[in-house]
């Protein structure tokens, strides 16, 4: 495992069954080159800034074969509104119960996927830490949510102004246009 704030050693821990530590960690995001926390598959999607701080404020609770951690994780983030393409940022703070386990000790399953791995006395909260983040991270932000967006013919932000635009008929619906005529003449009745 890797020497950063987001490893704990937990053989002192398990020791007990029953034993609890709290633990508050306060990181970078980049920290120890762990990858970044972003659902991006565009330029638009949401995203966790580098170099912001990521904190985990979590009780490590010892049971037998395992660890269960529980408690906040919390990050800021940002992303762009889907209606009318403003920069739009806010924070993140979920609720996580996770059990960490050696490979193989767990329930008597040894592909548990469900857990993450304690190696060597060490669990790494980083993994969880990210998936928190990751699956709670806004797919489509709105800077609020009676946004208006923009217009999509001029491309005018209609939070700001009205932009007297209007909107072309159909072409599929042109024939029909004949008997819009004919209801609004007066000698048509």
């Amino acid at each position: 495992m890797t020497d950063d704030s987001f490893v704990v050693h937990v053989a002192r821990l398990r020791r007990v069954p029953g034993t609890r530590w709290h633990r508050t960690v306060r990181a970078p995001t980049a920290a120890a080159g762990r990858g970044d926390l972003t659902m991006r598959r565009s330029p638009a999607d949401s995203t966790v800034p580098d170099g912001t701080e990521t904190s985990c404020d979590v009780v490590l609770e010892a049971f037998d074969g395992g660890v269960m951690v529980s408690g906040t994780v919390e990050s800021p983030w940002i992303g762009v509104c889907r209606r009318c393409t403003v920069a739009v940022g806010g924070r993140i703070h979920c609720e996580v119960r996770e059990r960490f386990t050696e490979p193989g000790a767990h329930y008597g399953d040894p592909d548990d996927d469900e857990a993450y791995p304690i190696v060597g006395d060490e669990l790494d909260l980083w993994p969880m830490v990210r998936d928190a983040v990751v699956l709670e991270l806004p797919l489509a932000p709105l800077c609020r949510p009676d946004c208006r967006g923009l217009c999509p013919w001029c491309g005018a932000d209609l939070n700001q102004a009205t932009c007297g635009c209007v909107a072309p008929r159909d072409p599929r619906w042109a024939n029909l246009d004949v008997l819009r005529s004919v209801r609004s003449h007066p000698t048509a009745q």
